[in-house]
């Protein structure tokens, strides 16, 4: 029983094995060029403002709109893979499950395009 697991924990680490290398060798043989604009910070976009900020700032409204809209295709290809892989097997019911849920996806989509919320001002 416990050889079916073999090639699993192997591939774990193997994968181990290649992470810890990677990460040990990459500040040994990687390129060493360094500026100024390397050593800024910079996040999502928006430039730092000379004086320290209390609280980080101010983020605009259309970034969380723009990441909850990546989250909710996210789920989406979560929700649609096992589909694929079992559609056979489904038949008919899961044909119309899938496409029950795609419609009310697309729905949201496109009141959120309508209301103008994928345009970056």
């Amino acid at each position: 029983m416990l050889e079916s697991y073999l090639p699993l924990v192997l591939l774990f680490a193997l994968a181990a094995l290649f992470a810890l290398f990677s990460v040990t060798a990459a500040p040994y043989i990687g390129p060493r060029r360094y500026n100024r604009a390397k050593l800024d910070a910079y996040e999502c976009g928006i430039e730092p403002s000379p004086q320290p900020v209390v609280g980080g700032g101010r983020v605009p409204v259309k970034f969380y709109l723009t990441g909850m809209l990546f989250i909710l295709f996210d789920v989406e290809v979560v929700f649609l893979y096992p589909y694929a892989v079992a559609h056979e097997a489904l038949g008919v019911f899961g044909l119309f499950a899938v496409g029950t849920f795609l419609i009310a996806v697309t729905i949201a989509f496109v009141y959120e395009w309508r209301l103008g919320g994928l345009d970056w001002d």
